[in-house]
């Protein structure tokens, strides 16, 4: 597990992360339009809440609608240098999968981290980079869609304005930067609608290597979490597979920010805890 080290350029990206979003919410409600990169930064930051607890239900939808549920404990937070994050998420119902576990670490300066445990096998076994695009805990969610990528892993593009649900967006195409973030995340193309008002994503369709529509995530009740201001949580998330026809929706029950999370609680040993 890598040790967190304070990079002195790290709070200086925190720290200009922090500014450069206000400064673009202020030109957005005055009516000024940022750049391309700008947008993308924003919606880097914009769910970069520092502490976060969630209740979370998954519904499994197949092709016949048959549904199934999975009820799970989320809690993430932001490392010294307050743009990486870590995130614990644990599945504690039902019976058959309770106890499967997700631990990420992100890195801005390198590879993530990533583990999944298994209670059957007693054991966790470490993700590698080309895991990004395998199903996260058995949704139409890959690991690599659970938190937003890193903005220098796409080429942007401003391809217009849309209002979806009522919400004025800038629409990006995304694509990405060489062949590794193309077989590590499996994606040729992403369009993504990112509120003008927030810059946090609305609605995201992913296209598959030969240009075909594979998926689209809808999110919802995007709400401002946290004490600094200028981050926010959604609290419905979901992904339809246009090919097969599955649907997994994320609904937040209940959510909590600003708590203290103890540094235990993203260990490797607690990610083993049965």
């Amino acid at each position: 597990m890598k040790t967190t080290t304070h990079f002195s350029w790290s709070h200086r990206w925190a720290h200009l992360g922090g500014l450069v979003l206000a400064t673009a919410l202020q030109s957005a409600h005055a009516g000024a339009a940022p750049g391309v990169d700008e947008i993308m930064q924003n919606n880097f930051y914009a769910s970069k809440v520092k502490a976060l607890e969630k209740h979370v239900t998954l519904t499994l939808t197949d092709e016949g609608g048959v549904k199934r549920e999975r009820k799970l404990h989320a809690i993430s937070a932001l490392q010294p240098n307050g743009i990486d994050s870590r995130l614990m998420v644990r599945i504690v119902a039902p019976a058959d999968v309770k106890g499967v576990g997700f631990l990420k670490h992100e890195h801005m300066d390198g590879e993530d981290e990533q583990w999944i445990f298994l209670p059957a096998l007693h054991k966790s076994r470490r993700l590698v980079a080309n895991n990004k695009k395998d199903s996260f805990l058995g949704s139409d969610f890959a690991y690599g869609d659970i938190l937003t990528p890193k903005v220098t892993l796409y080429q942007n593009r401003l391809v217009g304005s849309e209002i979806i649900d009522g919400i004025d967006c800038y629409v990006i195409e995304s694509v990405p930067v060489d062949d590794k973030v193309k077989r590590d995340y499996d994606y040729g193309k992403k369009v993504q609608w990112i509120a003008k008002s927030n810059f946090h994503e609305v609605k995201i369709d992913y296209y598959d290597l030969a240009g075909a529509l594979l998926k689209t995530q809808v999110v919802k009740g995007i709400t401002q979490m946290g004490k600094d201001g200028g981050r926010w949580a959604a609290t419905m998330r979901q992904m339809v597979n246009h090919q097969t026809r599955h649907t997994s929706t994320f609904v937040a029950n209940a959510a909590k920010a600003d708590i203290a999370i103890p540094e235990s609680t993203f260990t490797l040993r607690n990610l083993e805890r049965e």
